[in-house]
């Protein structure tokens, strides 16, 4: 049985608090797919888990965009791999990035998850990031499987 919550946020502060609260649930094995628009906020929601789970606000957390993949061995409580697959052309290409090592042993956060297609896990922990009202508001719709 899955679970769902929606949280709206007014700001990019709000939806970053909102990732660093979400990211103290995370455990190794468990696979975050952030799907949104380009601009939605899923690299910043990305950076916030990752800074929380490596305990270190100040953390440089560079986008994975042409190196489809960074990885953070010093994190509690796994090792955090961050894929960005925009420019993924084949779901192939993955097994190329580390992929099979990573699942499993890490925690998986992964842009444009879309790019998979049938190689998506099927138990991720699905993130939809949308735009609000406003600029700066967004609506996070994350889904437990």
């Amino acid at each position: 049985m899955s679970s769902e919550d929606i949280i709206e946020t007014k700001s990019e502060a709000q939806t970053s608090a909102a990732a660093q609260k979400f990211a103290r649930s995370l455990r190794a094995g468990d696979v975050v797919c952030l799907y949104g628009t380009l601009g939605m906020g899923k690299s910043v929601f990305a950076r916030s888990i990752i800074r929380t789970l490596c305990s270190d606000q100040d953390l440089d957390v560079p986008s994975p965009t042409f190196t489809l993949v960074q990885i953070y061995d010093h994190s509690t409580p796994a090792p955090i791999w961050h894929f960005d697959l925009y420019r993924l052309e084949d779901a192939e290409e993955i097994y190329e990035t580390g992929w099979e090592d990573a699942l499993g042993n890490a925690i998986l956060i992964v842009e444009w998850p879309e790019r998979l297609g049938a190689l998506k896990p099927p138990r991720s922990i699905d993130i939809t990031i949308n735009a609000g009202d406003n600029p700066a508001q967004r609506t996070l719709r994350i889904k437990r499987p």
